[in-house]
């Protein structure tokens, strides 16, 4: 039997400085300085004009965390490092710490014990109409959002299939619009609020899809979807309330689908034990923190609460390598 060990607790105890000293990697653009060549510590210092001593120190601590290798004083990118940290890359994803890491998003966790006694946020419940949190989330979130969006997109549809899609809370707009891309025949409606679909707006023109991307702004509680829907895209929504909230959601979501359609769901769904897979099984503590009532849900739990409003059998499918799964519902 091996003796107590307390590095465990101080590794956790000291677990907040991985993010923010990540985030400061990004911000100093370390990791496009090392690709570019910049290796060593006085190389890359005056790069991003920081002294050499806090870049070593920097990069000795994102070796540690497996972000950088390190040989003879050279520094290097790990292999993911390279693929989704270096600006340079076309699948950079530094963006989504200025979500993650936004004052918000810390600053519902500096009362965590609160949380846990009341079961829901104690700060900020990041629900309010109109938030600005949201447009952060939606400039920021786009890049790790298209690997699972475009996977989603394969799955529910096919090329040339006249098909009106109906995105709730789109933010960014990448799911719908991986649809769009992936089908020409496809027409996508964006819902969400007015200041954070002009993101999703933008990333339609970009994409070239601005010509079948319409909008509806407003609660997706109070406004009127329209109907006719072959397929209603439910992305990374329904974690922020209970279940019986869902429940009322997806009666409306019913309403909306042609009868024969089906709604699409894109979550991140814990196995029943709720510890695993562990991102999933730890995104409840996200919700907690953050929702005055979210949650994240297993699968059965989807299962009940989409029955509940109606509809008919649903398939998973995890959308691998992302953490993210895909439910396909079927309406009855």
């Amino acid at each position: 039997m091996s003796a107590p060990n307390p590095g465990k607790l101080l590794e956790a105890l000291c677990a907040y400085q991985l993010p923010m000293a990540l985030k400061a990697g990004l911000d100093l653009e370390i990791f496009t300085h090392v690709a570019a060549g910049a290796t060593t510590p006085a190389a890359i210092a005056p790069k991003c004009q920081a002294s050499e001593k806090g870049v070593r120190i920097l990069c000795d601590y994102l070796t540690i965390q497996g972000f950088l290798t390190k040989t003879d004083g050279h520094y290097g990118l790990a292999p993911d490092t390279g693929i989704f940290l270096d600006k340079n890359s076309p699948a950079y994803m530094g963006t989504v710490a200025n979500f993650l890491t936004h004052d918000i998003m810390r600053h519902n966790f500096d009362d965590t014990t609160g949380a846990v006694r009341k079961g829901g946020a104690v700060f900020h419940s990041t629900l309010a109409p109109n938030d600005e949190v949201w447009v952060e989330f939606a400039r920021s979130m786009t890049p790790m959002m298209g690997m699972p969006a475009q996977m989603m997109a394969a799955n529910i549809t096919k090329p040339g299939d006249p098909i009106k899609v109906l995105d709730i809370a789109a933010g960014h707009g990448i799911f719908g619009i991986s649809v769009a891309r992936f089908n020409p025949g496809a027409h996508i409606v964006g819902q969400d609020w007015s200041n954070v679909l002009e993101v999703a707006q933008d990333n339609a023109k970009k994409m070239g899809v601005a010509d079948r991307y319409t909008t509806i702004p407003g609660s997706a509680f109070e406004v009127d979807f329209g109907t006719g829907y072959d397929i209603v895209l439910v992305p990374n929504f329904f974690h922020h309330f209970d279940e019986a909230t869902n429940v009322k959601l997806c009666q409306r979501i019913r309403a909306a689908l042609k009868p024969g359609g089906k709604m699409v769901t894109v979550e991140f769904v814990p196995n029943d034990d709720r510890v695993t897979p562990p991102f999933a099984g730890a995104f409840s503590l996200m919700m907690l923190g953050s929702t005055d009532h979210g949650d994240a849900y297993t699968f059965k739990e989807f299962d009940r609460t989409f029955k509940a409003a109606g509809f008919g059998a649903s398939e998973m499918k995890a959308l691998e390598p992302t953490p993210a799964s895909l439910i396909v519902t079927q309406y009855a």
